[in-house]
């Protein structure tokens, strides 16, 4: 696989921007051998109420200080924790598409390998994200010729049928089309596909209709990240009208993805908690399932910005914010998999993104910097073994 390509989003940083995540970490921060812990493992937990606990993952060389399968340290933290993976930025069009007629498969072949040989099932992430600031830029770029609608079509279904045909008999579950709604007007997002093709429906009915057909039995999910905190009401209600127009169209979707990269850029007074809507989330979730999808927890994470310096009070307001999200989260029947967006703060791309203005590094993953556990996994923990 080519490594002449530059990833750079919101998820994208984990992984492309890990290497340095790990180097602003404290000097001996990283162990040996990561010591065992008592009691269940998450995924443990998970299975009490029939659910599945896992987490992303990403490729790097031997060596590196990377969240990839390549390093034991995190390797070990997957084996101990995790029943499924997904991969982190590496099945996105930037890094295994790098040209119209060019695929690169190393990397996320090795990371399917290492998940088949050590049994975990696998999520696919994702084979349209509709937005063209995240698309390759020869494609947002590319000449559609005479018949744009046809040769537009033929771009997007030889992609979604490559990538089923080489790995969906190890992936239960892909995230087709992610984040296609601009969460300031609940609009769709047009891109140079959906434009050579005539309308975002049409391109996005399309991309789950060629998914469905090369995997009849796999579940396919829109993804997107509407959150439970004020200021996300325009989102969820495009999500909302997303999902009721897949459902008059006939177009095969399965589950709304929830990626709850929950938010705490402001406290509430009242709790010192992030300021949430707990039932404006539970209508939102309500009308969801009330149309027959099921539900994801695709990319879990705490951002905590706005909480003070010290780690003691940190660390219990994130576990105490997620345990919430949690809670409500696992009410829902309908919710089966939950994946966090890293297993340890040391590689989350959330070092990166909006971090704190004190310039101290987020605790927002199951395990610190040092791949000790944090608060915030027993409050999954908790959460699981309560649902």
């Amino acid at each position: 696989m080519t490594d002449q390509f530059t990833l750079s989003r919101r998820a994208m940083l984990g992984s492309a921007l890990g290497l340095a995540a790990g180097a602003c970490a404290p000097a001996g921060a990283m162990r040996d051998v990561i010591p065992p812990i008592s009691g269940p493992s998450l995924n443990d937990a998970a299975k009490h109420s029939g659910r599945r606990f896992g987490s992303a993952f990403a490729w790097a060389p031997p060596g590196a200080d990377a969240g990839s399968f390549n390093n034991p340290e995190y390797a070990a933290l997957l084996e101990r924790d995790c029943g499924i993976l997904v991969p982190e930025n590496e099945l996105k069009w930037q890094a295994i598409r790098p040209g119209p007629d060019q695929y690169a498969f190393a990397h996320m072949d090795a990371m399917v390998d290492y998940a088949v040989t050590h049994g975990f099932a696998l999520r696919g992430h994702t084979l349209l994200w509709h937005r063209p600031k995240w698309f390759p830029k020869w494609l947002n770029d590319y000449d559609f010729g005479s018949r744009p609608a046809t040769e537009a079509a033929r771009i997007l279904t030889d992609h979604i049928r490559t990538l089923i045909g080489r790995y969906g008999k190890h992936i239960v579950s892909f995230d087709v089309v992610n984040e296609a709604v601009d969460p300031a007007t609940g609009d769709l997002v047009e891109t140079s596909l959906s434009k050579a093709m005539g309308g975002v429906e049409e391109t996005l009915d399309l991309a789950f209709r060629t998914a469905r057909e090369a995997a009849p039995d796999t579940q396919l999910c829109y993804n997107d990240y509407m959150g439970w905190e004020p200021g996300n009401e325009t989102h969820r209600a495009g999500v909302i009208k997303l999902l009721e127009g897949f459902r008059k169209r006939g177009t095969p979707v399965d589950a709304l993805g929830v990626q709850s990269h929950l938010e705490m850029f402001t406290l509430d007074q009242a709790t010192g908690l992030g300021p949430y809507q707990p039932k404006l989330w539970r209508d939102f979730l309500d009308a969801a399932v009330g149309m027959e999808y099921g539900l994801v927890i695709t990319e879990f994470d705490v951002k905590d910005n706005a909480l003070p310096a010290d780690t003691a009070i940190r660390d219990k307001a994130v576990a105490e914010y997620a345990r919430r999200y949690l809670d409500l989260m696992l009410e829902y029947p309908q919710l089966k998999d939950i994946l966090a967006w890293g297993m340890t703060s040391r590689y989350s791309w959330l070092q990166n993104f909006k971090p704190r203005d004190d310039g101290l590094r987020e605790r927002c993953c199951p395990y610190g910097d040092d791949f000790q556990p944090l608060p915030l996994r027993a409050a999954m923990i908790g959460a699981f073994e309560g649902a």
